[in-house]
């Protein structure tokens, strides 16, 4: 039990680690997701083909490739672009949320009934306005539960992160396990602690789905 308490820090400190991966490419993949499903049903034909393009595309890799290829392979070709571990998972992860959070957006603009539309085409607006006063506040609502369940799997490839070097979550507790021979236990503190994070933004996601049902 003592050597159980005592590797409870290194878990913690994986945990936060993870907590850094999950919040920065959130927050990332947010932001150019909203861009792209912005940009998908946008009425310039250009928009819509970078959009579509850079979404099929990333959205037809594993999550897994992207981080090998930006770690490993993508210093080889360009050295300035070498990156930390911890960074590269950042801008790894980013760019996979981003394809889905930009799906998701793109779904949610286009269940705004089409009479929004016309009205604030009566009313004179621009796209920009359009988008901004109209559209956008009504689909960030939508898009709200499943953003949410997105949330949840990124926490889950977060994990990933641990095959280029970052010492998240289930390194610490591959590291732990190692030194004290002990994996069943300490993998499942780790499914735990995942667990702990997991969770609540399950019920949160249900309980928006519940509210604008």
């Amino acid at each position: 039990m003592t050597d159980l308490v005592s590797v409870i820090p290194a878990l913690l400190t994986g945990l936060v680690l993870t907590v850094i991966l999950v919040v920065a490419s959130a927050i990332i993949g947010s932001i150019v997701g909203l861009l792209l499903g912005v940009a998908a049903t946008s009425p310039l034909a250009v928009a819509r083909w970078i959009s579509n393009i850079y979404t099929n595309v990333i959205r037809g890799i594993p999550p897994l490739i992207i981080l090998f290829f930006m770690y490993f392979a993508l210093p080889l070709v360009l050295p300035a672009l070498t990156l930390s571990a911890i960074t590269t998972g950042i801008i790894g992860l980013s760019i996979y949320a981003a394809a889905y959070v930009g799906e998701i957006f793109r779904g949610s603009i286009l269940a705004i009934p089409q009479g929004q539309s016309e009205a604030a085409d009566i009313l004179a607006m621009s796209y920009p306005t359009k988008m901004r006063h109209v559209i956008l506040p009504q689909a960030l609502k939508i898009a709200m539960p499943s953003a949410i369940g997105f949330l949840i799997s990124l926490v889950k490839a977060s994990s990933l992160a641990s095959v280029i070097g970052v010492t998240e979550l289930t390194s610490e507790g591959h590291i732990v396990s190692t030194i004290n021979n002990e994996p069943l236990t300490v993998f499942l503190i780790v499914a735990a602690l995942y667990f702990v994070i997991s969770y609540p933004l399950a019920l949160l996601g249900r309980r928006l789905e519940r509210r604008l049902a």
